[in-house]
């Protein structure tokens, strides 16, 4: 499967148009069929291609984290410029791979950790004042990189309202290095009760996403939490996996 070579008028306007409306305004050329455009606050390159003016539609992106993580298992191998090289059959297929492709780029590491240390190089950590106005500023980028990478819904619940999602991590901020508070692996987007629960050590999960209840939960906790009804937690990778092993020994699960 090639792309239009050259690109027509119409791959040419629909590619940029969906390049521009998802983060990335940066043209960098055509070679091949392939149109090449970047982001100035994602890294690296995307190239979209057409086999036609109607599709299918060719996306090839060479951020190994974001290869990483979306994977090939629904697709058979295409080549491409790119580490990964996907096909969409129609425009609104690409727009939600684009979607996600830019969201993932801003939080997967190092994204979030540098944009952490450009908002603190100048920034005193002498006082305890001080040292917590860093850190606020470190959780707050930490929140928005988890609700990009967890695409604004708890992955437990299902809530998407933010006022009611909380940036939760696995291994305790006091216990980690910058690298690791920064590292959405190391973190889960719950709902209010979900977090408050998760931190506290009465809930946990295995490394398949099977919810683990801690023996203090009453019945009442349960029934509010929905334990009984509730699916796997989806979405784990090994990153998450070797975190939640401490959470579980930590939490004596």
């Amino acid at each position: 499967m090639d792309p239009e070579n050259p690109p027509g008028f119409v791959v040419r306007t629909e590619a940029q148009k969906a390049a521009w409306e998802n983060g990335y305004r940066l043209e960098r050329g055509i070679s091949g069929g392939w149109l090449q455009y970047s982001s100035t606050s994602a890294p690296g390159s995307i190239w979209i291609g057409g086999c036609s003016g109607k599709g299918p539609w060719l996306l090839s992106i060479d951020h190994s984290g974001v290869a990483h993580e979306i994977g090939v298992s629904s697709q058979l191998p295409i080549s491409g410029p790119g580490l990964l090289t996907l096909s969409f059959p129609t425009l609104p297929d690409l727009y939600a791979a684009l979607d996600r492709i830019y969201k993932l780029s801003v939080s997967l590491p190092d994204a979030p950790l540098e944009r952490f240390r450009k908002a603190t190089a100048k920034l005193p950590r002498t006082t305890e004042a001080e040292r917590l106005i860093v850190q606020r500023i470190g959780q707050d980028i930490f929140r928005d990189a988890l609700m990009d990478y967890w695409g604004g819904c708890c992955p437990v619940t299902g809530i998407t309202e933010p006022a009611l999602l909380r940036a939760s991590h696995i291994v305790p901020w006091a216990d980690c290095s910058d690298e690791e508070r920064l590292d959405v692996h190391n973190g889960l987007l719950l709902s209010a009760l979900w977090d408050a629960a998760f931190d506290r050590g009465l809930v946990s999960f295995a490394d398949d996403g099977t919810v683990l209840a801690s023996g203090k939960l009453g019945t009442k906790e349960r029934e509010a939490l929905g334990l009984s009804s509730l699916p796997k937690l989806s979405g784990l990778r090994e990153q998450h996996c070797s975190n939640l092993a401490q959470h579980r020994v930590r939490n004596g699960f």
